[in-house]
């Protein structure tokens, strides 16, 4: 087995796509200026860069074994393969699917993040402490719809020209600060979903306990969660010489390492995340999630006040496992994927550009309409705030718009003898408010008085006032 060799003399065409290399020389192919066509298709070169293929001027055509290899040739007019399944040679983003899917998906995880977050300010929550590990993790997040805007955007910069520029932003400052977002938002988005999960464990499986943390200890915790997630995603910086260029492996700058080219470092690192971290705290989310059904289901045939007394809880715990089941169906491809590669089986790139762009990102998207808008909680906060606001709205509409005409009488005979209608704006614009009093003692004031009423009772379509005669007072109904 070869290790490098020297190639022969100059001709238009090569092919060393069977050959045994372990690795090419700087110079490999300085004698080559006129090479039309280069061959590497099966090679892996652990070592490339941009010099080795420099001399050759004239070169036309190219064949790597991986599109990343491309960057490296950017002077070659074609190049293949022509995609890894995000990008292409003119486009950061391969099809119009993944541009659009960006983009939205990207509005919706902000706009409902930012949302939930007003609105569990807005409203206030009994269990606070709850309401603030929500509203964490929506800024964890929305992080993710953050960095989906930041993908849309330089794709729309290299739109027809990414090959230019594809090494040179793939190396970049922005390229890694996306990619270390990114990998934030999940890891701190898996981490809380886990301690989420852990504490509706508690509450449901030991309803009476004294074990559930306080605000502090929630604050305590949340932003020990944040520190762990800061680390793992900045630890990459630290060490260059191991990981490489962590984050810069492909065009969307996520490091999801699934070819057997990739760096060792690089790429065991990234187990260590996916098949290490989150996979854990999925099974942790599972096993917790069975746990409290079984005893749901021992609960059920309890007392009634045993079953009041965690009744909420066991809503809540509901709510969570469709949330949890939603990051389920995100997290598994990729655990799939990871588990692939580990045996060497080749991926396709059209399945990794979903996982990456469509499956991960979803999530994020997700969870503010599983674990706040749907809620019977919120919703019913919701009405009361409406409510309140159309009300409001309505008293200064009719304090504006309201004229009214009483009729007086002393036949008491019927509670209809006397009707108070509400007129619209259109029907007393320029028109006096009038009383009609029974006799000359039923002055103004007593029609201010029932104005007064009126205005107290919410502007009700009509009010019956009458006199009677038994108390000589008048009534109103």
């Amino acid at each position: 087995m070869f290790s490098c060799f020297r190639l022969p003399p100059p001709n238009s065409k090569r092919n060393l796509s069977s050959n045994p290399l372990l690795c090419l020389h700087k110079d490999q192919f300085e004698n080559l200026e006129r090479l039309q066509s280069l061959d590497l298709e099966r090679i892996e070169i652990p070592n490339i860069n941009t010099q080795m293929f420099q001399p050759m001027k004239n070169l036309s055509h190219i064949y790597f074994k991986n599109f990343r290899y491309c960057s490296y040739a950017p002077h070659v007019r074609i190049c293949m393969p022509l995609t890894d399944g995000i990008s292409s040679f003119e486009d950061l983003l391969a099809n119009d699917i993944l541009r659009i899917f960006v983009w939205v998906i990207a509005f919706i995880t902000c706009l409902g993040n930012l949302f939930v977050i007003g609105m569990r300010s807005i409203i206030k929550a009994e269990n606070t402490t709850h309401a603030m590990s929500i509203k964490i993790l929506c800024c964890a997040d929305c992080l993710m719809g953050v960095y989906l805007f930041f993908v849309g955007f330089f794709d729309m910069k290299y739109r027809g020209q990414y090959q230019k520029y594809a090494l040179l932003w793939m190396e970049s400052l922005q390229c890694r600060l996306m990619g270390f977002l990114a990998v934030l938002s999940t890891e701190v988005s898996v981490l809380l979903l886990t301690y989420l999960t852990l504490e509706k464990f508690l509450a449901v499986v030991f309803p009476f306990s004294n074990i559930r943390p306080g605000k502090r200890q929630t604050s305590v915790i949340l932003l020990s969660i944040w520190i762990v997630g800061f680390l793992i995603a900045a630890i990459p910086f630290w060490n260059e010489d191991y990981f490489g260029n962590f984050y810069g492996k492909n065009g969307v700058c996520f490091p999801l390492y699934y070819d057997q080219t990739e760096d060792i470092g690089s790429k065991g690192y990234s187990l260590g995340i996916f098949l290490g971290v989150n996979l854990l705290a999925f099974l942790i989310i599972v096993f917790s999630y069975t746990i409290m059904f079984c005893s749901i289901q021992k609960t059920a045939l309890q007392t009634s006040e045993v079953k009041n007394h965690i009744g909420r809880e066991v809503a809540l715990a509901n709510r969570f496992f469709f949330i949890v089941f939603s990051d389920a169906i995100c997290w598994i491809p990729v655990f799939v994927i990871k588990i692939l590669s580990l045996f060497r089986v080749e991926i396709p790139g059209a399945i990794t550009s979903w996982v990456v762009v469509f499956f991960l990102p979803v999530n994020s998207a997700l969870n503010p309409i599983l674990y706040t808008l749907t809620t019977s909680f919120f919703k019913d906060k919701f009405k009361q705030l409406l409510h309140k606001h159309r009300r409001k709205s309505i008293f200064k509409t009719k304090n504006k718009s309201l004229s009214v005409s009483i009729v007086w009488t002393d036949d008491s005979s019927s509670l209809k003898l006397g009707v108070l209608n509400k007129i619209t704006l259109g029907d007393s614009m320029g028109k006096p408010i009038s009383y009609y009093p029974v006799n000359p003692s039923h002055t103004w004031d007593r029609g201010d008085a029932l104005l007064h009423q009126l205005q107290r009772r919410d502007c009700t379509e009509h009010f019956v006032y009458y006199k009677d005669r038994n108390k000589g007072q008048w009534m109103m109904k």
